[in-house]
């Protein structure tokens, strides 16, 4: 049981300081620590807590503008798609939820790595905004990554640095109060979570920290790289543990 304490912490760590950081990221970071000792449920439920708690800091301790014609369609669609992923998250089976997320993982990452030397999608209705809020809201009913797709389909469209990071903020913040809520309302929080729920709040408060103020002194672009590369490594390894036990059924 300490060592799956130990793992609960580190993640937690690991992703809070990514988050404070990059702006967004904490369930794809954390998931891919504790896929390998948490249940699917579990891991979903503490990575939407440690992201809320990331964002509820960042909001606190940070100004930022809320771009609010550009993050409304994104909001919609969120608010939509967050009971949809809320209601799938109990018939998640463990190897399906590891080859889903891997591949996304191998998958998103290397596009957002290339998103620099790819020309920019010129789309940017309010439809296509509330599409990928949607698709983001499903993500993080399942655990938590409501920023994936929203993230990936601003730096598609070329949206400038700052409105990028305000709007993925703001809607990260607004979906994941609706996603704990959400968890809250239909139990997928049991008592026995507490523990992990408290440990993984209280272990993101210095990282988050650490990673906003140590983003005002390092390149963006270089950093994302890094963590980019180490999440698609993660992803090719959660696949290599994941689709032979599919085959095997």
């Amino acid at each position: 049981m300490e060592s799956v304490y130990l793992a609960v912490a580190f993640g937690a760590i690991v992703a809070g300081f990514v988050q404070g950081l990059s702006g967004f990221a904490f369930g794809m970071v954390a998931i891919s620590c504790w896929a390998w000792f948490l249940e699917p449920q579990l891991a979903a439920v503490l990575a939407v807590c440690g992201a809320w708690t990331g964002q509820m800091i960042a909001a606190f301790t940070r100004r930022r503008t809320s771009y609010w014609q550009i993050l409304l369609p994104f909001l919609v669609g969120g608010l939509v798609g967050v009971p949809l992923g809320t209601y799938l998250l109990p018939f998640l089976d463990a190897a399906v939820f590891k080859a889903f997320l891997g591949t996304l993982m191998v998958i998103w990452c290397p596009i957002m790595l290339m998103s620099s030397r790819l020309g920019h999608v010129r789309v940017r209705s309010r439809l296509a905004n509330g599409v990928a809020g949607l698709i983001g809201g499903v993500m993080g009913g399942l655990g938590g990554m409501t920023g994936v797709i929203p993230t990936l389909w601003t730096t598609m469209t070329g949206l400038p640095k700052d409105e990028q990071r305000a709007v993925i903020q703001n809607f990260n913040l607004a979906t994941l109060s609706i996603t704990l809520l959400a968890y809250i309302a239909s139990g997928a929080i049991l008592p026995s979570m507490l523990p992990s729920i408290g440990l993984v709040m209280l272990a993101v408060l210095i990282p988050v920290l650490a990673g906003a103020r140590l983003y005002v002194g390092i390149s963006q672009s270089t950093f994302r790289a890094i963590v980019l590369s180490l999440l698609t490594l993660s992803g090719i390894a959660m696949l290599v543990s994941s689709v032979p036990q599919l085959l095997a059924r």
